[in-house]
């Protein structure tokens, strides 16, 4: 069978595209019964695609990844481009690793979309604030689920959102994991690089982590008046917030600067680090040296950097509006992402070597068990149903 995908989310920063080529590596290098043509948008810094596949690039007037933002609206010109490439005879089936590239495709091949959460749905106001680009969400995402054979999200928690906020029959919504990626893991003796060591992280500090973008639902804005509560404490005089995310150019929604003057407001330029976009070989490295990574938003689908940090030996404190009670268990502490909960967790877990010892060890074990390659199988499991093949 020919299947199309449209990967243009291929060079996201963000987590769309980090799950789109994790899951579309496994599920090339282990579908021997298919032949699969990835369309992208542009090939500039592009991350490697899978050898085992054709690529094709459309260059649109403005790429997707920019396009489809927050504030952002693709051309009908380019969304006619793509949607005649992807409804091409040829293929059999047509998968969208996210919504947010989606195009209508005018063929009998069958249509895979992903939904990966309803947080848009949910707190629009904090992810599309301007109404014409609410509008064109919710007309593009109304468009994707009518033409869709199957949708298919990433827990049984964004499942249950997604059959309650769009009413829709169980049997059309599935579900495919994630997992970190092989990189993140524990090391033996983790050893700051130069872009680190310029900001000043080493072993000598206490680290509370968060890894994200900025946008408002990420619920920073309370995780940095609680740091502010717990930094007056003498015992965690030596902690520091380190902060990792773009700090500008994100496609998506974002308050970086509300954060940033939240921070120098309450004299935490000392205590509170931005590190801007870390490359994984950076990242893991952080997460080995930190003592626990806080991930507070108001929703998560899945929650990946959680998922990233247990597999590096990392406590995680998470809101409960995700999966990762399921997933991690008791190497992550779940709280109501309020200031209050986790200003407590944050002294809890900081306060406790054993704890933290102990959640280790828990978040090794859960991270082992979700893998890519089980993803892939979950996706082929899905294309085997919908295409009958």
């Amino acid at each position: 069978m020919q299947i199309a995908v449209d990967a243009t989310c291929w060079h996201n920063r963000r987590g769309y595209g980090r799950h789109a080529r994790a899951l579309l590596r496994a599920l090339i290098r282990q579908d021997a019964h298919s032949r699969y043509t990835l369309f992208l948008d542009s090939t500039e810094a592009a991350e490697p695609t899978p050898e085992d596949c054709d690529v094709r690039v459309l260059r649109p007037s403005v790429p997707t990844v920019q396009a489809a933002s927050a504030n952002g609206r693709r051309s009908i010109a380019d969304m006619w481009r793509m949607s005649r490439a992807l409804s091409s005879d040829e293929f059999g089936a047509v998968l969208f690793p996210t919504i947010y590239s989606y195009v209508p495709v005018f063929s009998r091949a069958r249509k895979l979309v992903m939904v990966h959460d309803i947080i848009a749905e949910t707190f629009p106001k904090l992810t599309t604030p301007r109404l014409a680009s609410r509008i064109f969400w919710n007309t593009k995402v109304a468009l994707g689920r009518m033409q869709a054979d199957a949708l298919i999200t990433v827990s049984d928690y964004s499942r249950a959102g997604i059959l309650k906020h769009f009413r829709l029959a169980p049997e059309r919504v599935f579900v495919v994991g994630e997992a970190a990626d092989p990189i993140f893991r524990r090391l033996e003796n983790p050893v700051p690089g130069p872009k680190l060591r310029s900001l000043g992280i080493d072993s000598t500090h206490r680290l509370a982590v968060y890894v994200g973008g900025f946008s408002p639902h990420k619920n920073l804005e309370a995780l940095v008046s609680a740091f502010a509560g717990i930094a007056e404490r003498d015992d965690l005089a030596d902690v520091r917030l380190v902060m990792v995310g773009d700090t500008s150019g994100d496609a998506f929604h974002t308050y970086f600067g509300v954060i940033a003057a939240q921070v120098e407001a309450l004299s935490l330029q000392d205590r509170v680090i931005f590190s801007g976009f870390l490359a994984d070989e950076e990242l893991v490295v952080l997460l080995n040296l930190a003592s626990v990574l806080v991930l507070p938003s108001l929703m998560e689908g899945f929650g990946l950097p959680a998922v990233e940090a247990a597999a590096c030996g990392c406590p995680v404190i998470a809101t409960k509006a995700s999966p990762l009670e399921g997933l991690l268990g008791d190497a992550s502490m779940h709280i109501n992402p309020i200031e209050t909960e986790i200003s407590r967790a944050l002294v809890e877990v900081l306060s406790s070597p054993d704890l933290r010892t102990r959640m280790s060890e828990r978040g090794l074990e859960a991270a082992r068990r979700l893998t890519w390659d089980h993803a892939g199988r979950q996706m082929m499991d899905v294309i085997d149903k919908v295409t009958g093949r």
